[in-house]
């Protein structure tokens, strides 16, 4: 039994939306990035969606672009961070802003 796309779009737009609520709301570096994660993978639930409902491979290349936009995003990130707390040994957002040269 398939599931319908309004259920499956419905499912994306709730994850997305959780995303931006954990964006907008944390202040830890590493919950963020879960979150933008989270809404990364809610686009590629709904592109998997209307790939399906239009019978198109083209949704499943966006989903293959969006998955190593994202494993490239989160070792940057890492690398980010790590590099923060080795010198700061504390991480906080709002402080991001010193990392001007």
């Amino acid at each position: 039994m398939p599931v319908p796309a309004n259920a499956l779009l419905f499912v994306s737009a709730m994850l997305f939306t959780i995303g931006v609520v954990g964006v907008l709301v944390r202040r830890n570096p590493l919950v963020i990035f879960m979150s933008i994660e989270l809404m990364l993978n809610a686009v590629n639930l709904s592109f998997m969606t209307f790939a399906n409902a239009l019978h198109s491979v083209d949704g499943w290349i966006f989903v293959f672009l969006v998955l190593s936009v994202a494993a490239a995003e989160v070792v940057v990130g890492l690398a980010i961070i790590v590099s923060v707390f080795r010198t700061r040994q504390e991480i906080d957002v709002d402080d991001f802003n010193t990392m001007k040269g």
